[in-house]
């Protein structure tokens, strides 16, 4: 289980991720897939004209609470089903 790894989006313009703001006030939360081809998935269902503007990136589970901190947001939004979409969102501690 420590070697379990997540997957990401992030901007090929500016280095941003792609994160889920449920209301205005939060920082925001890091969207994350347990694979590759459901970030791909997602992009090209809900963001087609600009998938090609972002990189899919792996982190290991034990470097997310780093970012997490590091960029300052409230938390992960973990993606289970790209295609609706789904996503459970966890707040950072």
């Amino acid at each position: 289980m420590l070697s379990e790894v997540y997957y990401l989006l992030r901007s090929k313009t500016d280095g941003r991720y792609l994160i889920a703001r449920p209301n205005a006030e939060a920082s925001g939360y890091l969207l994350l897939f347990n694979e590759n081809f459901d970030a791909l998935s997602y992009l090209n269902a809900h963001a087609a004209e600009v998938a090609n503007h972002f990189a899919v990136e792996s982190i290991p589970r034990t470097q997310v609470g780093n970012l997490l901190k590091r960029w300052g947001f409230d938390g992960i939004g973990l993606v289970t089903d790209p295609l609706l979409p789904k996503v459970e969102f966890l707040q950072h501690n």
